[in-house]
């Protein structure tokens, strides 16, 4: 077995790294939600500016047997990295995890990283290898999500007669982004993250734009934002991307601003975008942290149901 670096150059070698990707995952995991081919071709062809990220494989004759990633953030957690570690269920049991992650550890230590993260799901049904072998190489959970999913179409949510809902595709709107770059600032701050130690992601209006750019290539991005009637503030946004050529949702940030709780707006914004859907997206997922109640509140009375619990861990290698 040979360890290899993907050569990203490759369009038949990054087809087969992202097969072999989506077989391993797919093997336990029902309800995964993957990187599709056309996000990871717009990550692995795309320059780099806040994010570098290696992707390797392990080779037996000429197929590949499992795939690995490394995500070195530039800007905040320069001492953190960020891997996954998959391999085809056939091939499992033969150390062919372990030498993956074994060469994620030495580039991560080459690059001055202390720490690696990741992401674990288990599906509720099916008994998974990621946990156990997240466990064998030392990683240690450090905060849990559960993994939801609803079937479209969902009740609609009433909005508070004091606000309205504005919707947008893609880019965010000149006249709403400094509103928009403040309630973003603010989830980063907010969001859940167990015992995980880790600096919060600062957005300027230049890194939002790189990242609205990125994700617009691959994603429907969609998103609603709630608008005080009486003076124009906004008080509150949803986000939501549809994969190019896919029949599902991701449900990502919903936010409300603190002075603006209790209007029940969380709901009425994701429902609002869930209604401009095309009629062929018939599902979608998000994930909540289970010490959220009130976000499992509402994603229960919209139809939400657990099919997979989510663990981030971390291992040290310094």
């Amino acid at each position: 077995m040979q360890i290899q670096q993907l050569d990203t150059t490759d369009p038949a070698a990054r087809r087969a790294w992202h097969a072999v990707m989506e077989h391993a995952v797919r093997s336990d995991r029902p309800h995964a939600l993957l990187t599709t081919y056309d996000a990871f071709e717009v990550v692995a062809t795309s320059p780099r500016t806040y994010f570098e990220r290696t992707w390797l494989q392990a080779v037996e004759g000429s197929e590949v047997v499992g795939v690995a990633e490394l995500e070195l953030p530039l800007e905040e957690n320069r001492d953190v990295g960020w891997c996954e570690v998959d391999v085809l269920p056939e091939h499992r049991r033969r150390g062919i995890g372990r030498g993956l992650w074994d060469a994620v550890v030495e580039r991560a230590r080459q690059a001055g990283r202390t720490r690696l993260g990741g992401e674990v799901s288990v599906d509720l049904s099916v008994a998974g290898a990621g946990f156990a072998f997240a466990t064998a190489v030392g990683a240690a959970e450090k905060h849990r999500e559960d993994h939801l999913l609803a079937d479209l179409p969902v009740a609609a949510g009433q909005v508070d007669p004091a606000y309205d809902v504005l919707t947008w595709r893609g880019r965010c709107p000149d006249e709403h982004r400094e509103a928009y770059l403040a309630m973003r600032n603010q989830m980063n701050a907010d969001v859940p993250t167990g015992e995980l130690d880790l600096e919060v992601e600062v957005l300027d209006d230049a890194r939002l734009a790189a990242s609205e750019e990125r994700l617009m290539k691959a994603y429907d991005v969609r998103v609603a934002a709630a608008r005080r009637r009486s003076d124009g503030v906004l008080g509150g946004y949803s986000l939501l991307f549809v994969p190019h050529g896919t029949r599902y949702g991701w449900q990502d940030d919903t936010l409300v601003m603190p002075e603006h709780r209790g209007h029940r707006l969380g709901a009425a914004l994701k429902c609002a975008n869930y209604a401009g859907l095309p009629g062929d997206v018939t599902e979608v997922h998000t994930w909540t942290a289970p010490a959220n109640t009130a976000m499992h509140r509402t994603n229960t009375a919209l139809g939400f149901r657990v099919v997979e619990h989510m663990y981030e861990v971390e291992a040290v290698i310094a």
